[in-house]
């Protein structure tokens, strides 16, 4: 979803998104109707190392759950 690293204000804070990002994998997993799994690709989106919600820190977490509830906000929803 982003190819390069950009900032997003949202519910008062600032998450970076780039591709992979936790707010980014978050936003998708919204976007794609899937239930919210925290997890981020530091590489990229489908490039490992794959880091899951054990593994996040605080602030990925909040990153992750943020960028979920943005885009169920947005309502933007793949059409399948």
């Amino acid at each position: 979803m982003f190819d390069q690293v950009t900032e997003v204000e949202f519910e008062g804070q600032k998450f970076d998104q780039f591709h992979g990002s936790p707010f980014d994998r978050g936003s998708a997993d919204s976007y794609y109707s899937r239930p919210e799994e925290p997890h981020w690709y530091p590489n990229g989106t489908g490039n490992l190392p794959k880091i899951t919600g054990e593994e996040m820190t605080l602030a990925q977490m909040r990153a992750y759950y943020a960028g979920y509830r943005w885009n169920e906000q947005g309502g933007d929803k793949k059409q399948w």
